[in-house]
């Protein structure tokens, strides 16, 4: 780390205390501040006083001494973020109620220390900084302050005290403690119990679970539990094992090869070397590679190693997306590290159901992934390992720069990661001197080395050559000597000797051909040879399995693949079907899977002719059908049989013999098929007298129970969604229908997720009169329900609510696209919302420490910026909610309006302060002058379209025109209104400038004279404000 790097991050350190100062300041006369925070505000001056010396001091030290410091400083700064978050989410001015927020903020941000803990451990690390690693900065006077500093807050007594059942850690020394902070014993695990006293991290767990600290906040708790399944589509741990399985066992002796290799010591041994990609082509053994370095971490003599992994698999689509994968990762790093629930309950307690589905997943999931490295980043021993990134086929660019952007500001943690040898996937990872690369084509010695153990044992475990070592040993040398290194093509050819008896199996073997490719054309001669109709019954299974988006059931299989009544009503049947399907298909746990994604790349690119002769889009043509007759076979009222309509979601148990066993995918995926249709196919479904009309006026009560009881009512919103967003314009009956479904489902998708039975009851009881749903489903309605009660005649004009701020909502805006809404509120948070469905997009965006009164999006809507009653402008990254730093200073009053230039390059404000003023949205920096000429607040800032022209107005009454790239005032100010100006706007031409104002009217000017084009627009009765241009040929504001 240079001198330039160690001064930056002390100016980082510095910056996050004067913010908490600045907090504090803001309320430091509020009622009922503890006297705690009085004693930590006093001494924030002291520690921005010695960190400045600091700085000059670090110029005098040679290289190695200032890389000495990067570690202290990282730890102090972790500790000044959670004293600033503690700051501001526990002080208010007007409110004094600050026990429950302090009581819930050291749970949540600083994981048990309280304030007077957390800033003895800051000036700790102060004090290591100068008197330690910077010697002579600091007077005699100083360190002695700073000496009595830190005895003041260890001698002072706890601010919760009066909380009961809680274990106090004292912990000296620079470094994090991670400490028990809830009720009960700190150990109830069998084993040793360590605890480390020295100067650093300190662990306490038990070597059986090798859990480190163990919160109040277990995930054995309900709630808790509950959060934790919503981050997981499937437990990685289970798929680890069904992959080994599948592939017949984890052999060590196949995989200690990598770990006696060079490039994997090298990443295992260097901090400064936080990934190892492994490389390869298909069938190599990449996965059953990573299984075995899990295996090896995870037995590691480190107590608090934590291993945690993912399976892509490209034909499951609950496991071929970023969002899953980052899932899974944090579900795994939480079972074994119990206290990091609270990363995500946080985002439960900003008020958001289900935080981590749809479009708010990815970026919530980040957030928290983020805060989870954050919280543990000094910790070595975290381990992440993600198999399989080319069969992430959604979202994987996202998920490959999340992996480099963590490695870079996470060095402690490890990653691994494999791929086949895909150029984007090197070219994304930017691999560099602190990455590894390791190729299994250039350890081509290695890995067949490999191969012939792994061939070596499982032919010694053929029953057909056990009593025959001769035999035994020529078979072991045919399958190497055709291998190529590739231990999906040995376990395939072993699948199939198995079925072979000993006298033939070398002449079988004389008859397998070399290479993954070949091998597979040769299965499907073999399919084509079957007797009778059983080539075509595979091919059935086959076609299905090609086009479906996840593994499927038996069940499931049987119903959409055609299969004939006398094998469909069969489980055994079926899957003799399957297993005649060559060795393209595995069956595990009544789940039918492909054994490889190069067996579906080969099915899919090889044979569309044989399996699809009239193109895939017929076949999935069929699926949706027979999924449309599965679901009005099987979908009724109270499927179940739960009877009592007030029973809950998570009351449900499902039935031993479940209907919804054979229905399941088709209610998650009959639309998605549909959409693949051929476009002939689609219009006459589509149609006011089609298939999906039909079904949706009969079932859609039913289908809704069953997303309800499925856990999936949130897929069914984006189902509905999808149908609105066809072409229906020759269906106007159809078109209606599903509009109407969509309000229907919108409005009751909480209480239908609660209590799936309610959507016969209080969803349909208190639909409009005039719903479509209501009227079709009105039989629906219990006959116990005698008085109804009175509702509207139509759906309101309003969509939704949406609920989330605490405060006033001040600002709102749209995105370019409309997918997204930004609003700012006196709660001093920033949120996102999907304007599909109303869902709040996590995290809220705070860094605000008072009103937020102004919000924009960029052009782009990659950007979304927000001005402040605390005089600061900040900008954030739309995607993720992550505040771009810096934030923008140069006001000295609160910031009223903020806006985007049409190019989305420069960001315009304007103030309390009687200015406007200039950024560079990319930098931050300000772009001077200053617009100065008005005489009292600047209330409202706009650009014109051209984004030559910038249009102010102001308390003063007058409206200003400026020069976007001088700065300078154009002409003379616009004059009429009689009281505050408080909204301006552009026309779309630019030609026009409307204002509105607090004497009630409207006002239009000519944007290039001027002059006020008559008449003023009279009528309102009180105030103006806000005006904006609609209309593209000026007819309406």
């Amino acid at each position: 780390m240079s001198g330039a790097e160690v001064i930056s991050l002390i100016s980082g350190v510095i910056a996050i205390i004067e913010a908490a100062q600045k907090i504090y300041d803001a309320a430091a006369d509020a009622k009922g501040q503890p006297h705690e925070f009085r004693q930590v505000a006093a001494r924030l001056p002291l520690v921005i006083g010695l960190l400045n010396n600091a700085k000059a001091g670090v110029p005098r030290l040679n290289a190695t001494e200032q890389e000495g410091l990067e570690t202290i400083l990282q730890s102090c700064e972790d500790k000044a973020e959670s004293l600033e978050k503690m700051f501001r989410r526990v002080i208010r001015k007007d409110d004094d109620k600050w026990h429950e927020r302090y009581k819930k903020a050291v749970v949540v941000v600083t994981k048990g220390k309280q304030v007077e803990s957390l800033m003895g451990e800051i000036l700790k690390d102060v004090q290591v900084i100068v008197c330690d690693k910077l010697k002579d900065i600091t007077t005699s006077d100083q360190v002695k302050e700073l000496g009595e500093a830190i005895k003041e807050m260890k001698e002072t007594p706890s601010s919760l005290q009066e909380e009961r059942g809680s274990v106090t850690q004292n912990h000296d020394g620079s470094g994090n403690n991670n400490a028990n902070t809830g009720p009960g014993p700190m150990h109830t695990g069998t084993g040793d119990l360590y605890q480390n006293e020295i100067k650093g991290d300190a662990y306490i767990g038990s070597n059986i679970s090798k859990q480190v600290n163990n919160h109040y906040n277990s995930p054995h708790d309900s709630e808790n539990r509950s959060c934790l399944k919503d981050l997981r589509t499937t437990d990685p741990r289970e798929d680890k094992r069904r992959i080994e399985e599948t592939k017949g066992g984890l052999l060590k002796d196949s995989y200690r090869w990598i770990l006696e290799n060079s490039d994997y010591q090298q990443w295992r041994d260097d901090t400064l070397r936080p990934l190892l990609w492994i490389k390869g082509d298909p069938g190599k053994g990449k996965t059953m590679l990573l299984c075995g370095i899990i295996d090896e971490l995870s037995r590691g003599k480190d107590i608090a190693a934590l291993p945690s992994y993912f399976f892509c698999q490209a034909t499951d689509s609950r496991l071929n997306n970023a969002t899953a994968v980052l899932g899974g990762l944090i579900y795994l790093l939480i079972e074994q590290q119990p206290s990091l629930i609270s990363h995500v309950q946080k985002r439960y307690d900003q008020g958001a159901k289900t935080p981590f589905e749809g479009v708010n997943g990815w970026a919530a999931l980040s957030i928290v992934f983020e805060d989870i490295l954050r919280d543990s980043k000094s910790q070595s021993g975290t381990y992440l390992i993600v198999d399989a990134l080319d069969e992430c086929d959604i979202n994987l660019p996202q998920l490959l720069n999340l992996i480099t952007q963590s490695a870079s500001r996470f060095p402690s943690v490890k990653w691994v990661v494999s791929s086949r040898n895909k150029s984007d996937i090197e070219a994304r990872l930017r691999l560099d001197r602190t990455q590894v690369r390791l190729s299994l084509e250039l350890n081509r010695e290695h890995v067949s080395r490999a191969v012939e153990i792994f061939i070596a044992f499982r032919v010694s475990q053929l029953p057909l050559l056990a009593d025959d070592s001769t035999l035994q040993e020529m078979v072991r040398r045919g399958i190497y000597a055709k291998a190529a290194g590739t231990f999906l093509w040995v376990a395939l050819v072993l699948k199939e000797l198995v079925l072979v008896e000993s006298w033939d199996v070398l002449e079988v073997l004389d008859e397998i051909p070399s290479g993954l490719k070949s091998l597979y054309h040769r299965m499907i001669q073999q399919i084509d040879q079957l007797q009778r109709k059983d080539p075509e019954f595979c091919r059935c299974v086959l076609s299905t399995m090609i086009l479906a988006y996840r593994p499927l059931l038996l069940d499931e299989l049987a119903a959409l693949s055609g299969l004939p009544e006398r094998i469909s009503k069969s489980h055994d049947y079926v899957a003799r079907v399957v297993r005649q399907c060559g060795s393209f298909l595995t069956i595990r746990g009544g789940t039918v899977f492909f054994i490889h994604q190069s067996a579906k790349d080969y099915l899919s690119e090889e044979t569309q002719d044989k399996f699809f002769p009239d193109g895939s889009r017929a076949y999935h043509h069929m699926i949706f059908k027979r999924s449309l007759q599965v679901m009005s076979l099987v979908l009724e009222r109270d499927v179940y049989n739960l009877k009592a309509p007030g029973i809950t979601i998570d009351q449900v148990k499902k039935p031993d013999l479940d209907p919804l066993a054979i229905a399941g995918y088709s209610c998650l995926y009959w639309v998605d098929h549909l959409l693949e249709c051929q476009k002939n196919d689609t219009v006459k479904d589509l149609k006011d007298s089609g298939s999906v009309n039909k079904y949706l006026h009969k079932y859609f009560l039913y289908w809704l129970e069953a997303l309800s009881l499925l856990k999936s009512v949130s897929e069914g919103v984006i189902i509905v969604q999808k149908l609105e967003d066809l072409q229906l314009n020759e269906s106007p009956d159809l078109h209606a229908f599903i509009h109407d479904i969509r309000r229907f489902v919108v409005s009751n998708r909480s209480i239908i997720e609660q209590a799936p039975l309610q959507v016969y009851c209080s969803a349909l009881v208190f639909a409009p009169e005039k719903s479509i749903v209501r009227n079709t489903f009105k039989e629906c309605i219990p006959s116990w329900i005698q008085t109804k009660p009175r509702v509207e005649a139509d759906w309101s004009a309003m969509l939704q609510a949406l609920e989330g701020h605490t405060g006033d909502v001040n600002s709102v805006a749209f995105s370019s696209d409309g997918k997204q809404i930004v609003s700012g509120s006196e709660d001093t948070t920033v949120r996102r919302w999907d304007a599909a469905t109303g869902q709040q997009l996590l995290p809220a965006l705070e860094g605000h420490t008072r009103n937020v009164s102004s919000v924009a999006f960029s052009p782009d809507g990659k950007q979304i910026v927000s001005g402040s009653g605390d005089t600061t402008i900040r900008r954030w990254d739309a995607a993720t909610g992550q505040q771009l730093l810096p934030a923008l200073e140069g006001h000295t009053s609160y910031v009223s309006s903020v806006a985007f230039s049409p190019n989305g390059k420069q960001i315009v404000s304007g103030s309390g302060d009687t200015t406007v003023r200039r950024w560079d949205a990319a930098t931050g920096q300000q772009l001077l002058p200053a617009l100065e000429g008005h005489t009292r607040n600047v209330s409202s800032v706009a650009f014109s379209p051209d984004g030559k022209q910038i249009v102010s107005g102001s308390w003063d009454t007058t409206i200003r025109r400026w020069d976007a790239a001088t700065g300078q005032q154009l002409l003379t100010a616009l004059e009429g209104h009689t009281s505050y100006v408080s909204s301006v706007a552009f026309s779309p031409d630019g030609k026009q400038i409307v204002s509105g104002s607090y004497d009630t009217t409207i006002r239009r000017w000519d944007a290039a004279t001027g002059q006020q084009l008559l008449p003023a627009l009279e009528g309102h009765t009180s105030d103006v404000n806000s005006v904006a241009s609609l209309h593209v040929a000026e007819n309406w504001l």
